[in-house]
């Protein structure tokens, strides 16, 4: 088969037309698959668009040429299509699960999820797979029927499961879960609606995880060389990216350096997605699993790196911790963005009416207790973007970092 041509549907993808269903019964559409109504909900709600004015690395008025979360989390849905496309998955669900991947992201990145956790310690903490499940189990209102986007089985395992299993089979916490457990967003849902944690999830699912770690990878090489973190020639201290520079040398002496650093973010995406497909082929031709639900219970994952490209990829990744998530400029707008959330949330804890009406509403209900009104607030501060957190801060302190 060549590069790029779409395989015909596998055994072991996910059928559409043999959908777990939803927790909520609907009647199914004339004009598309399950999987497709789902991608098609993301797309349209809240959450999504909010994406835009959600930090990756750089907050947003640092530039516009720089990743958002909305950006990156649509390079994922590309890099796992594209994946898909060659094993002979479900497109339609990889899609769905890459553009949802990161809904519960709170505003500026991992800093912003740091502090709500912190904020949150003793009340189950903040976790944005949790937070993704949240958003469209819960927090999005759209529909007259039911909280939520009412998506699929099969998409909310993958939004939980994407990075694997949660549990064992005696649900026992395993990961990065095991330090102080599955977050509790995630098992009170699973209480009523079984997401079969122990299990691994689909190949569709599995690919939009990888796909974000290659979109990670590659992109936010490309942010740091813009914002001048490092250059191209700092890149060669890994042997992967060391050969791709000198085969583009070879191919295109006196090349810019704007040029030189996106042939070989091309080159490296090309190469992960190479990798990820070849290694996924071993694995199955191994595994021959017969469906779907075999993917699952298999002892371990079908879509993975072999060790060399495992190996490049962990460089990779150590590279851009050492030289651009610690660089000091990032790191003190971080610090200083942290702040902001940590601020924003003890106003909030402090001064409940400084909360919108419609987020005090709920602290009419009955039986609200001290950690569901805390949830309350780290959902409304999670589904900011950057510029409202800001403008918020504004509001309501004499003093707001520039973050810049």
């Amino acid at each position: 088969m060549s590069v790029g041509m779409a395989a015909p549907r596998a055994a072991f993808a996910c059928d559409p037309d043999a959908s777990r269903g939803r927790l909520f019964q609907e009647l199914p559409s004339k004009t598309r698959s399950p999987f497709r109504r789902d991608c098609d909900r993301v797309i349209h709600s809240t959450g999504f668009r909010r994406l835009k004015h959600k930090t990756q690395v750089f907050v947003y008025h640092e530039g516009d040429h720089y990743r958002t979360r909305l950006t990156h989390s649509l390079e994922v849905a590309q890099i796992a299509r594209a994946i898909a496309r060659q094993l002979g998955l479900d497109e339609d669900l990889t899609e769905a699960l890459a553009l949802a991947h990161d809904l519960g992201h709170p505003p500026f990145g991992h800093a912003g999820e740091r502090a709500l956790d912190a904020c949150l310690q003793g009340h189950g903490g903040f976790d944005h797979n949790a937070q993704s499940l949240r958003v469209v189990t819960a927090l999005e209102h759209r529909y007259p029927q039911f909280n939520g986007l009412n998506l699929s089985w099969e998409t909310l395992e993958g939004i939980v499961k994407h990075n694997g299993p949660l549990t064992d089979r005696a649900g026992a916490a395993l990961g990065r879960y095991q330090a102080h457990g599955v977050p509790i967003g995630i098992v009170e849902f699973n209480r009523g609606y079984d997401l079969e944690l122990w299990s691994h999830a689909s190949l569709e699912a599995q690919v939009a995880g990888i796909a974000d770690d290659i979109a990670y990878d590659a992109h936010d090489i490309d942010d740091g060389l813009r914002a001048g973190l490092f250059t191209v020639d700092d890149l060669g201290e890994m042997p992967l990216t060391a050969r791709m520079i000198a085969a583009i040398d070879l191919r295109y002496p006196g090349l810019d350096a704007a040029r030189r650093g996106a042939e070989l973010v091309r080159e490296l995406i090309s190469y992960l997605i190479g990798a990820a497909v070849s290694e996924a082929g071993r694995r199955l031709q191994s595994a021959r699993p017969a469906s779907a639900q075999a993917v699952r219970q298999a002892g371990g994952a079908m879509i993975g790196f072999a060790p060399d490209a495992a190996e490049a990829e962990a460089l990779i990744k150590a590279f851009l911790k050492r030289h651009m998530y610690r660089h000091p400029r990032v790191m003190r707008v971080m610090d200083d963005a942290a702040t902001v959330v940590f601020e924003l949330f003890a106003r909030y804890r402090d001064h409940p009416a400084d909360l919108p009406t419609e987020w005090l509403a709920a602290a009419a209900a009955p039986g609200e207790t001290e950690a569901d009104r805390l949830r309350r607030i780290c959902n409304f501060i999670a589904g900011m973007t950057d510029r409202f957190a800001l403008t918020e801060h504004q509001r309501l302190f004499d003093l707001t970092p520039e973050l810049r």
